[in-house]
């Protein structure tokens, strides 16, 4: 699985940090990340200490929040995603058919009005 960010992708001068190159196994180890980490211990995954991910040009720190702000950047390097719980639940829906099977779609996993999208592809696109 490898992470990176792409700046600038339409006319509209949006972004998007995308997780790509992987498989249901990957998928599968990374939503189990999610549900232990994030939702069950309430702490932050740091996607740069998660050995099964290659992370290309950024890094990308999943985190609680009190509002649904997405993701966000000072440098374009260093990613926040900062989610409820509720959306984290939701992205772990969104996740799931990934998990079960190896497949070439994509998914956006979150819907907020935010200029950086968060893709999950494993073909890398959209």
């Amino acid at each position: 699985m490898k992470l990176d960010f792409i700046d600038n992708i339409n006319e509209f001068g949006e972004n998007v940090v995308r997780l790509y190159d992987f498989d249901k196994e990957e998928s599968i180890k990374l939503r189990d990340l999610i549900i232990n980490t994030i939702v069950k211990k309430k702490q932050r995954l740091d996607l740069y200490k998660v050995d099964f991910i290659e992370n290309r040009n950024c890094n990308l720190i999943l985190g609680l929040f009190k509002t649904d702000e997405g993701i966000l950047s000072s440098d374009n390097e260093t990613f926040y995603c900062a989610l409820t719980i509720d959306n984290y639940l939701n992205m772990l829906k969104l996740m799931e058919p990934f998990c079960l099977n190896n497949t070439k779609g994509y998914q956006y996993l979150y819907d907020i009005d935010n200029p950086t999208d968060f893709l999950f592809s494993p073909a890398g696109t959209w």
